[in-house]
């Protein structure tokens, strides 16, 4: 069947790219502003005018740590509480509850006056942004047909790349200008002009008078017909094809969430660096990182879905993709040897914009292998289990970096994704999805009792 003139399910992509562009912004603002040595001095009690020692800066690293795992550990229970609302109440009203969580939690930061305030803040801001992924992921599912899932998500997870890139122009400027509470205040109330604009906009494409009877039957064309459906988190574990969404979420989200949370202080305080960063340099190093991250996010992307256009299985696009990705991170290790700027951004650009292709690609799997009106659920398995794995490395990093610098942090990262596709491919040695008709057969057995 050919594609059909309508483009509406591409403004849908637009709306989701806009969503996870402020998402990422309100959670990036932290890892640029702990560089802010006033920050530092206020959430360790320190009088602005005093000294900050090298034991005080090794002190707030590891608080930071602690911070960031505090995020994670919210964003994990977020993922869980967030599929299942969004797969009960709808994916319009389910996103808006984030949206106005998340946007609450990044304006009352500016206000927090201690590492304690200041981590209480973060994991309700984790709670709140647990709603972008699951939502979107849903929301592919709703409006896209199959084949064109993969160049989808990497388009609207582009959005990611865009935040930080906004985040490391904006959020410096505002700091040295207006003070660091500014670079909270600023960036949170985006989020409230979001909330409007997706409550306003956003429908399921059988209720939307703007799209095509054509169009609709074109989303539409390899669906099954889905019946209401409950299914607990408990069956969903039971399948192996959750299980490899998992594992691919716990090795892989871990070192992204590294990179935004650590990547400032790696280019400001790295001694192995002919030149540092700091607030008045972020903004170009930043911007050429992630625009090859988007950059990546999109091709690999698309190159998935192009390889199924020339007749390739998912399970052969896929895994080829994920591959090409993972081998595109090893030499991340070199990053942290090298004393050349230059060379260690273009090695982290080109493991963000694999990263970025690798994760493109793992959303895809929720919505290949299950039913749509389960894939926030199964997202959201897979999130927590990626936000655990995060939690883990939070925890350690900051005590690992200064103990023993940032290299033992990018040796994980050049192997994590290897590992985890070998671990998918003994797990799923084939993406066969879970029909409708096994579900029914759970539900019709446990689901009524």
């Amino acid at each position: 069947m050919p594609t059909p003139s309508g483009r509406f399910r591409w403004r849908i992509v637009t709306l989701l790219f806009l969503a996870t562009t402020i998402n990422y912004i309100d959670r990036q603002v932290l890892s640029f502003t702990m560089t802010d040595e006033l920050f530092r001095k206020e959430m360790l009690g320190v009088a602005p005018d005093a000294m900050l020692t090298k034991e005080a800066t090794d002190r707030f690293k590891v608080l930071y740590g602690d911070v960031d795992a505090a995020f994670k550990f919210t964003y994990a229970i977020g993922f869980l509480l967030v599929g299942w609302l969004i797969d009960k109440i709808g994916t319009r009203r389910g996103f808006s509850v984030g949206i106005l969580v998340w946007s609450i939690a990044a304006v009352f930061t500016a206000f927090v006056n201690t590492i304690a305030g200041l981590r209480w803040m973060r994991a309700l801001l984790g709670l709140g942004e647990a709603a972008n992924f699951p939502s979107s992921i849903k929301t592919i599912a709703e409006w896209f047909p199959r084949r064109e899932r993969s160049f989808a998500n990497g388009l609207f997870n582009a959005g990611a790349n865009v935040g930080i890139i906004l985040t490391a122009l904006a959020v410096p400027y505002l700091i040295l200008a207006f003070g660091w509470r500014s670079s909270f205040l600023v960036t949170g109330m985006l989020g409230f002009f979001l909330l409007m604009f997706w409550w306003f906009t956003y429908s399921k494409p059988e209720r939307n008078l703007r799209l095509s009877a054509a169009e609709l039957a074109y989303i539409r064309k390899d669906d099954e017909k889905l019946p209401p459906l409950k299914v607990s988190w408990g069956r969903l574990l039971g399948y192996k094809q959750t299980w490899a969404f998992a594992i691919g979420k716990f090795m892989a989200d871990p070192i992204w969430w590294f990179y935004m949370s650590w990547l400032p202080d790696f280019f400001n305080s790295n001694d192995a660096l002919n030149e540092r960063l700091d607030l008045k340099s972020f903004g170009i190093p930043f911007l050429i990182i992630y625009a090859v991250s988007d950059a990546g996010s999109v091709f690999f992307g698309w190159l998935s879905t192009q390889f199924m256009r020339w007749g390739w299985s998912a399970n052969r696009a896929r895994k080829t993709t994920m591959l090409i990705c993972a081998l595109c991170v090893v030499p991340i290790f070199f990053a942290a040897q090298t004393n050349s700027l230059t060379v260690a951004i273009g090695l982290i650009a080109l493991a963000t914009a694999a990263h970025q292709g690798w994760s493109a690609n793992m959303y895809t799997f929720a919505s290949d292998l299950f039913p749509r009106n389960v894939v926030a659920s199964v997202t959201g398995i897979g999130g927590m289990f990626g936000a655990v794995g995060g939690i883990l490395l939070a925890l350690l990093a900051g005590r690992i970096i200064t103990a023993f610098g940032y290299l033992p942090m990018f040796i994980v990262a050049s192997c994590s994704y290897l590992i985890a596709l070998v671990i998918i491919h003994l797990v799923l040695p084939k993406l066969e999805p879970v029909r409708t008709e096994e579900l029914m057969s759970e539900y019709s057995t446990n689901g009524k009792s």
